[in-house]
């Protein structure tokens, strides 16, 4: 692998946190914004709806070809191309004269955004190479991208309320254009050592599976668990799965490695990331719902209410990636998965008439979940594969957050008894990381790495 050299890694780490923040905020952020556009656009509920999914799914359908693209053609490459293009579909949101202008805006913007969220991440990871350090900065990393879902509701509060709800993508543009310009100067370049070759049938597949999923989870609502749309969307899902299972392991340069999956470590950072954001992403909509609706507060005061979340992130995620640099992330990912489940049980109870002390102190328990989940996860993710696959491993971690965000969205519009739900993933999170982040799966992760890293020479098509 090609390794950067830098004088100056942290004003790297500061332009790659400056990418991941765009793209992770503009995720959160447009939600405080979608009555102003209804009443502007004269949009429906379900162009809303598509307002925001456009974005969430394209980018956990390319996220994996953005990382296997950057680690082919070279990550500062890449992220340069991902920045002007989410800058201008940023531009064009703003400027959007109706509904499907804007949703075809948004598709365009998160295009762009594939190539920031998992490359920045592989940036980072390379230029860091000991371990130790590594985690520390994978620490601030995670604490960004934490930090900016959380604090999209509050800035786009204020922002819809002072300027109209074109300005939460016009304060995109500068910085986008700041950081391509700082990327160009102080970024080094750095990619595999041998260009992987592209697999389109495993990346229709992958966007099968998931967009039939998405669909499934979002539309089941409305239709129902038994219509045939929705059975026959799981099983396009279904036999995208196999598809995969047996296109890819036949591929020299598969899109997905499949033995990579052999990793104890990395298998469990992709599910753990699944169940993560999914319990993240039914809080993030059901939160901000229930603070305007139940409680009738406004978009500002709303996002206000989150602030004890983005302070939580921001004290814990670089903390929490120095304990995983020097003791593993087993602990860290025990206290999250707690924290997520203490959170949902606690949310359960909340009322129209529940004090706002005991409502932010709720609110506390999913910042503590989201300060130390980010930072083990990401580590053991990248840790957990070949360095000549570290795009590849970034986007499968970015993947699964994205993926397991949009489930939540998708679940909390569908499910009875959704934070009890909540509290079942946070179970279930703390299970896993117990299982799956020991000394042995440790082990197993160094000896896979090393097997593939010989692997990553040609191999026949079979």
């Amino acid at each position: 692998m090609t390794v950067p050299t830098t004088s100056r890694p942290g004003l790297v780490l500061a332009i790659c946190c400056a990418g991941i923040v765009v793209v992770v905020m503009d995720i959160s952020i447009v939600t405080v914004a979608l009555p102003s556009i209804r009443r502007d656009l004269g949009a429906s509920v379900a162009s809303l709806q598509w307002t925001v999914d456009a974005y969430t799914l394209v980018l956990a359908a390319f996220l994996v070809l953005a990382g296997s693209a950057a680690d082919r053609f070279g990550r500062r490459r890449v992220f340069q191309c991902g920045l002007a293009v989410f800058g201008l579909g940023s531009l064009l949101c703003s400027l959007a004269p109706g509904i499907g202008w804007l949703i075809a805006a948004r598709a365009l913007q998160a295009a762009g955004g594939t190539m920031l969220n998992p490359v920045a991440m592989a940036i980072v990871a390379t230029t860091f190479p000991a371990p130790a350090e590594r985690a520390r900065a994978i620490g601030v990393f995670g604490s960004m991208s934490g930090l900016a879902l959380v604090l999209g509701p509050i800035l786009g509060g204020v922002l819809v309320d002072g300027f109209g709800w074109r300005a939460v993508f016009w304060v995109n543009v500068p910085i986008a254009a700041a950081a391509l310009v700082a990327t160009s100067l102080f970024v080094p370049e750095s990619r595999a050592p041998r260009a992987r070759r592209f697999d389109p049938v495993g990346q229709v597949l992958v966007l099968l599976v998931l967009g039939s999923v998405v669909f499934a989870l979002i539309e089941s609502h409305r239709l129902g668990w038994t219509s045939p749309g929705i059975l026959g969307l799981l099983a396009v899902a279904g036999l995208g799965v196999l598809g995969l299972l047996r296109h890819e392991p036949r591929r020299a340069d598969p899109l997905l490695e499949p033995r990579l999956f052999r990793s104890i470590p990395f298998s469990s950072a992709i599910l753990m990331a699944l169940l993560a954001l999914c319990g993240f992403g039914v809080f993030l909509f059901v939160a901000t719902q229930y603070l305007q609706e139940t409680r009738g507060m406004t978009a500002p005061a709303a996002g206000l209410c989150l602030l004890p979340v983005g302070l939580a992130v921001l004290v814990l995620s670089p903390r929490t990636g120095r304990v995983v640099g020097t003791r593993g992330p087993r602990w860290p990912l025990v206290v999250a998965g707690t924290a997520l489940a203490a959170g949902g049980a606690a949310a359960a109870w909340l009322g129209p008439a529940t004090p706002l002390p005991v409502v932010l102190a709720t609110f506390l328990l999913f910042g503590v979940f989201l300060g130390t989940v980010n930072p083990p996860i990401t580590n053991t993710a990248v840790s957990g594969m070949p360095g000549s696959m570290a795009g590849v491993a970034a986007s499968l971690a970015s993947s699964g957050r994205q993926t397991g965000t949009t489930l939540g969205v998708a679940l909390a519009g569908s499910a009875h008894g959704v934070w009890w739900l909540v509290a079942g993933l946070g179970t279930g999170l703390v299970a896993l990381a117990l299982f799956g982040t020991g000394r042995r799966a440790a082990a197993t992760a160094h000896r896979a790495a090393t097997l593939f890293d010989e692997l990553s020479l040609p191999r026949p098509t079979g």
